[in-house]
């Protein structure tokens, strides 16, 4: 079982296995592990530190919808 508890002061039980790697998110997703990095960096992906190292959800990657590419179209432009 993958679970573990967090500190006395945080009662909480995290289930490890729906927690991966920024490489393995990023073989999951086809991209690099800097194109995770810099969606991580930027707020777009939640993280766990464990050790110094930051894992994403699963979840949170397989669902993932990039922005549209190009900056957004000016209404009065049409």
């Amino acid at each position: 079982m993958n679970k573990f508890t967090l500190s006395t002061y945080l009662s909480m039980t995290l289930d490890l296995s729906e927690w991966i790697s920024q490489a393995e998110a990023a073989r999951l997703r086809g991209v690099s592990r800097q194109a995770i990095a810099k969606l991580v960096a930027n707020g777009r992906l939640a993280t766990l530190d464990v050790g110094g190292r930051a894992f994403v959800r699963r979840g949170d990657i397989v669902s993932f919808e990039p922005n549209p590419a190009g900056r957004p179209k000016n209404p009065s432009d049409e």
